[in-house]
C-alpha cells in the first residue's frame, strides 16, 4: 500500500491558491495597517486634529510633541489625521508637504536630514540649481538645513516634519553636539515664504530633560498624551481586526483572550497583539489547524520573544558582542572583571581593546537593551561594585553570532 507524500512547500502554496488559507486578509494583521475606524482614541484624534487646522486656514500650525507608550496609536493616528488633512488641501493653492522619518531607523543626522530633504523635492543627482541637489554624503550639517529650507522658500511649501521615535534623536544630538532640533523650531524665523512645523513622536516621557531649554519652549507649543489601553479595549481592538483578517469562528474566544491578557500586562501594547495573533496564525497554518487556539498563543509570544533578542544580538557592533560573550562566559561578573576578560577575548582575535572608559559606558548602554542586567553589589570597606549577567539563554547567544567569522574561534 502506498502512500503518497506531499511536498511541503507545494502544501502551503496549494492551500493557499485554493483559499483554504486561515488568513484571508493579511494586512489588517501588520500594525501599520490604519483601519478606517481607529477604537479608543476620539480625544486624540480630535486633539491632533484641532492644533493642525490652522493648515487649512493657509497659516502654520504650533509644533506639536506626542507621547505614548509603544503600541498607543500614536502614529497610527498622527498618519490618519495628516493623510486626511493632505486630501483636503491637494485641490487647493495652498502647497503642503508631509514629510515622515523615524529617528531610530536613521542612525545619523545627515540621513535624517537627507530623508526630509529627499521627500521635500531635493534631487540625490547634481540639477542646474546647485541648491536643488543634495547628495547623500559629504556636505555640512548645516549646509544640509540650509537646503531645505530653500526648497521650502522657494516652493512657498508649508512642511510639516514628523518625526517618530524622536528621543533617538536628543541622543544623537548629545552625542555630536549639532542641535538640529533648535534649527528645525526655528527654522521660521528664517523663512520668508513658507513654512515648517515639527510633530515629535515619543515612547518617553523623560526624553526633554535631555533638550536644550530654549528646544523645549518651542517645541512643545502643544503636547498629546496617549494613555496606555486596558484588557477590555485591547480586546475590542484585536476583535475588530480579527473580523476583518479571518473567517468566523476561526480564531477561538480562548485565543482572543490570551493575546489580549498578555498584551493588557506588558503596558497595554495593541502592537504587540496584533503581532501575537499575527504569529499564532501563522504557526496554525503550517501545522493546517482548522482554527487558531491557546497552545498556538503560546508558541507565538516565545517565537516573537526569541526573534526580539536574536534581532538584537546580531545589530550590535563587534565590540558590544566580545563584551556580552565576556558577561556569558561567568555566572556573575563586575565591571572590572568583565574588561579583563574582554581584553583577553580581543587579544585572541586580534582586535585592538577599547578603553576602560568606554566599555564601562557599552556595558551600560547593552544593559538598557535587556541582553544583560546588573546590580550594585556593596563591598563594605572596597566600596560598591556592579555585577552583570546574562538574561538570554547562552544557545541563543551562540547561535546568533556563529556565522560572524571574527567570533568562532571563541565561541
Amino acid at each position: 500500500m502506498s502512500t503518497t507524500v506531499t511536498d511541503p512547500i507545494d502544501r502551503l502554496l496549494d492551500a493557499a491558491q485554493s483559499g483554504k488559507s486561515l488568513i484571508k486578509n493579511r494586512d489588517v494583521l501588520h500594525f501599520t495597517h490604519i483601519p478606517d475606524l481607529i477604537l479608543h482614541r476620539d480625544p486624540e484624534q480630535e486633539q491632533l486634529t484641532q492644533s493642525l487646522i490652522p493648515i487649512l486656514m493657509n497659516s502654520r500650525p504650533s509644533n506639536l510633541l506626542v507621547y505614548g507608550k509603544t503600541g498607543t496609536g500614536k502614529t497610527l493616528v498622527i498618519q490618519k489625521v495628516l493623510s486626511k488633512i493632505q486630501k483636503r488641501v491637494e485641490e487647493g493653492s495652498f502647497p503642503i508637504k508631509l514629510a515622515y522619518t523615524n529617528a531610530k531607523q536613521e542612525t545619523t543626522l545627515y540621513g535624517l536630514l537627507v530623508s526630509f530633504g529627499r521627500q521635500l523635492g531635493l534631487s540625490g543627482q547634481k540639477t542646474n540649481d546647485e541648491k536643488m541637489w543634495l547628495p547623500s554624503t559629504g556636505l555640512s550639517i548645516s549646509e544640509v538645513f540650509n537646503r531645505i529650507l530653500y526648497v521650502i522658500s522657494k516652493h512657498e511649501t508649508n512642511a510639516v516634519f514628523v518625526i517618530d521615535e524622536i528621543d533617538y534623536l536628543a541622543e544623537l544630538i548629545q552625542k555630536t553636539g549639532k542641535d538640529v532640533l533648535y534649527q528645525i523650531t526655528r527654522a521660521n524665523e528664517r523663512l520668508e515664504t513658507g513654512s515648517l512645523t515639527l510633530i515629535g513622536v515619543s515612547n518617553d516621557l523623560t526624553f526633554k530633560e535631555r533638550l536644550d531649554p530654549r528646544v523645549i519652549s518651542s517645541l512643545s507649543e502643544e503636547e498629546v498624551v496617549f494613555t496606555n489601553y486596558n484588557l477590555n479595549q485591547i480586546k475590542q481592538i484585536l476583535n475588530a481586526r480579527i473580523q476583518v483578517a479571518f473567517s468566523e469562528g476561526i480564531v477561538e474566544d480562548a485565543a482572543l483572550n490570551l493575546c489580549s491578557a498578555m498584551a493588557s500586562r506588558e503596558s497595554g501594547d495593541a502592537r504587540r497583539a496584533i503581532d501575537l495573533l499575527r504569529v499564532a496564525a501563522e504557526i496554525a497554518e503550517r501545522t493546517q489547524s482548522a482554527k487558531i487556539n491557546e497552545e498556538h498563543v503560546r508558541k507565538a509570544s516565545q517565537k516573537i520573544e526569541e526573534n526580539k533578542e536574536i534581532v538584537a544580538l546580531k545589530s550590535y557592533p563587534l565590540h558590544e558582542k566580545l563584551l556580552i560573550l565576556a558577561v556569558m562566559k561567568s555566572s556573575e561578573i563586575s565591571t572590572g572583571e568583565t574588561y579583563m576578560t574582554y581584553k583577553a577575548l580581543c587579544k585572541e582575535i586580534r582586535q585592538k581593546e577599547l578603553t576602560q572608559r568606554r566599555v564601562t559606558q557599552m556595558l551600560s548602554e547593552i544593559e538598557m537593551s535587556g541582553i544583560i542586567s546588573g546590580r550594585i553589589v556593596h563591598q563594605g570597606t572596597h566600596g560598591n561594585t556592579k555585577k552583570f549577567k546574562i538574561t538570554i539563554s547562552p544557545d541563543i547567544i551562540k547561535e546568533t553570532f556563529k556565522d560572524e567569522l571574527a567570533l568562532q574561534d571563541i565561541l
